[in-house]
């Protein structure tokens, strides 16, 4: 299902992030907070708010109360850290992760928001605004929720941690269970899921919207693939995140190494930019985007190579 460029990297990057622990503490703080108000920011932009990152920052800092900005706006800022708390603690424990952990994920979600439905089932039919797929009818939820809870801890072990957490997430959004705040519900359980495993948080961007709604689609109508390797991508990120603060510096890095525009590692290779950016977008370039533009390494793009001319191989 992920692909075999990307399930590579991911495999290696996770193994070389676990031999790093313990992280270092300092380093972890500050890539804590940075996440945190990061997680909060776009998960609340992709459904709507309309805060800028500082000024979210500042909430979940501060305590200021933004001008200009709804109440609402506030309380799903404040929200969506008391739910990450959570979510940390949950991932720490032991005990089985069910739909009564999901429910206490959306009763923070939506606390001072609409406390009357705030981790309760919907009792009303609901439609999702531009999407074909029609969530099923209320008087189904319980029953769907305990059939996913018994695949997340059944069938689903079988899958790659990655897979099973974008999956589950999908799952999860699919049966639309609550009346508001499924994204972000779903986004927080498959954070839960990939930290269970070991993995570092994961944010889907706001910038990525479209096409996070695009293989939520595609995942509707049967097609996995896409949201496991949209997820797979956003889970490198985090990874490569965590290794560039955490790894120790002995010195500078290889010129190999070295992150650089796209533009750049253009040069001297068979590749145009645009095939690059292409390749980074689907996730069989390792790539990192910072502001609007995609990085790679030089390294990345002759392993890229190697694996293109490995497969004409076995093809011949």
């Amino acid at each position: 299902m992920l692909d075999s460029r990307l399930l590579a990297r991911l495999n290696r990057k996770k193994a070389l992030f676990d031999t790093l622990r313990p992280l270092p503490s300092a380093a972890v703080h500050r890539l804590h907070a940075q996440l945190t108000t990061e997680w909060t920011y776009h998960s609340n932009a992709i459904e709507g708010s309309t805060l800028t990152l500082r000024e979210t920052q500042l909430i979940i800092e501060t305590g200021l109360t933004i001008g200009g900005k709804t109440l609402r706006e506030h309380f799903e800022v404040i929200n969506h850290k008391q739910a990450i708390d959570y979510v940390e603690a949950l991932a720490t424990g032991g005990e089985p992760i069910d739909a009564f952990q999901v429910r206490q994920i959306h009763r923070l979600v939506l606390t001072g928001i609409d406390d009357a439905n705030a981790g309760q089932y919907r009792n009303l039919p609901v439609r999702i605004a531009g999407a074909r797929h029609q969530p099923p009818e209320s008087w189904e939820i319980s029953l769907l929720m305990a059939q996913w809870t018994e695949w997340l801890h059944g069938d689903a072990l079988a899958l790659h941690a990655v897979e099973r957490a974008a999956l589950a997430h999908h799952r999860l959004a699919a049966i639309h269970p609550f009346i508001d705040g499924n994204g972000r519900t779903a986004r927080l359980v498959m954070n839960l899921l990939l930290l269970r495993d070991g993995y570092t948080p994961t944010i889907i961007l706001r910038e990525n919207r479209a096409q996070y709604y695009r293989v939520l689609a595609e995942a509707d109508a049967g097609k996995e693939a896409p949201i496991a390797n949209f997820v797979g991508r956003a889970v490198e990120r985090g990874l490569t995140l965590y290794l560039d603060a955490c790894t120790p510096q002995r010195g500078p890095s290889a010129s190999a190494d070295q992150w650089i525009p796209l533009r750049q590692a253009a040069e001297s290779t068979p590749y145009s930019q645009e095939y690059l950016s292409l390749l980074a977008r689907t996730g069989r370039l390792e790539a990192v985007k910072r502001g609007k533009v995609w990085y790679t390494t030089r390294q990345a793009v002759d392993a890229y190579r190697r694996s293109v001319e490995a497969s004409r191989d076995v093809s011949l």
